[in-house]
C-alpha cells in the first residue's frame, strides 16, 4: 500500500546559490550529508555511499532523475542486494535574506521490512540531517 512520504523543510540563513552548491558538490556533501563516492547534479548520474548504524552498513545506490538548478534535485534511493526504490527531493525556494528547503523521501514502503529502514527512522534522520547538519554547514559558510 502506498504511504505518504516524507516531507521536512527547513528555513536557512544563507543565499540559495550557498545551500545548491552545499547539496551538489561532493567535497561540501561529505561535511554535512554522506561521503558520496562522486557526485554531479546531472539527470543519469549515478552515485553511492554507505550509510546506517554500529550494526547494519548499507550500501545505497543513486541515480539523478532530475535537476532544476538552484531548484530542484531529485534522486533515487535504494540498497545494494535489497527490494524497492525511493525518490528523494530536494526543491529550494529562495526568501528575503534566507533560502527554505523542502525534502520530500517517497516509496519508502518499497522496502522490505527492518527498523533501520522505517519510515519513522528515516523522518528522524532526515531532521537530524536537514534540520541540524545542513543548517549548521551553510550557515557558517555563508
Amino acid at each position: 500500500m502506498k504511504e505518504s512520504p516524507i516531507v521536512i523543510e527547513a528555513v536557512y540563513n544563507a543565499a540559495v546559490d550557498n545551500v545548491w552548491r552545499a547539496i551538489t558538490d561532493k567535497n561540501q556533501m561529505k561535511e554535512w550529508y554522506f561521503g558520496v563516492s562522486d557526485f554531479k547534479p546531472e539527470p543519469g548520474f549515478e552515485f553511492r555511499f554507505n550509510g546506517g548504524n554500529e550494526d547494519k552498513v548499507f550500501v545505497h545506490l543513486c541515480k539523478i532523475i532530475e535537476v532544476i538548478p538552484k531548484k530542484k534535485l531529485s534522486y533515487s534511493w535504494r540498497f545494494q542486494g535489497l527490494a524497492g526504490n525511493s525518490l528523494l527531493t530536494f526543491e529550494l525556494f529562495e526568501e528575503p535574506k534566507s533560502t527554505r528547503l523542502k525534502l520530500t523521501h517517497d516509496g519508502l514502503e518499497t522496502f522490505p521490512p527492518d527498523p533501520v529502514l522505517s519510515k519513522e527512522n528515516f523522518r528522524q534522520g532526515w531532521k537530524q540531517i536537514i534540520g541540524s547538519n545542513l543548517k549548521k554547514f551553510v550557515e557558517s559558510n555563508s
